[in-house]
């Protein structure tokens, strides 16, 4: 375990079952379909490679980049950085994000995404934090829920730092406190 880490709350074993897990469950649902999954740069690449690599079914991916957050708080003001290189009208999309909390970030990718007339869209988050909703989100696969502590580890950041630990532990406070 890393020395700035008080505590893992997923293993990577467990981690890997459960990406394993909903990766069947997606690819039961669009069996016959193609999907496009929508990564959300940057803290969801690892969850995308892993999902991407377990999907028994056709898809392409594309990437968009938003920002919301400042140091370890949402800012509660979401700005689009990149958006998609495909247009998105009459696809399948499924969002793949690694975490959400107040949801103000994903409410408004799926507003904006809504706009350009895909055939479905829906979420796959790895993480749920709930102690911190503002917008009610329809998460429709999810990995797991997790307690209102800063987390990082399996391509989640503090400052870009720890996306490249293969487990989700929580970050010691005194780690971000030091800025």
């Amino acid at each position: 375990m890393h020395n700035d880490i008080s505590e893992i709350i997923f293993t990577d074993e467990r981690i890997q079952k459960r990406v394993k897990e909903l990766a069947q469950d997606i690819s039961n649902d669009y069996e016959g379909k193609q999907i496009t999954l929508v990564s959300i740069l940057k803290g969801a690449t690892i969850f995308l490679a892993d999902l991407m690599k377990n999907l028994s079914i056709p898809l392409s991916i594309d990437f968009m980049a938003v920002s919301s957050y400042k140091n370890t708080q949402s800012s509660g003001v979401v700005r689009m950085l990149l958006d998609l290189r495909e247009t998105p009208e009459n696809k399948n999309l499924l969002i793949v994000e690694d975490i959400i909390d107040t949801g103000l970030t994903v409410d408004y990718l799926c507003e904006n995404l809504k706009t350009r007339n895909p055939k479905s869209l829906k979420i796959c988050s790895l993480l749920y934090k709930p102690a911190r909703r503002i917008k009610e989100i329809k998460i429709d696969y999810l990995g797991f829920e997790v307690p209102d502590k800063f987390v990082v580890g399996y391509g989640m950041d503090y400052n870009e730092i720890y996306r490249n630990l293969p487990y989700i532990g929580v970050l010691k406070p005194e780690v971000y406190r030091r800025k």
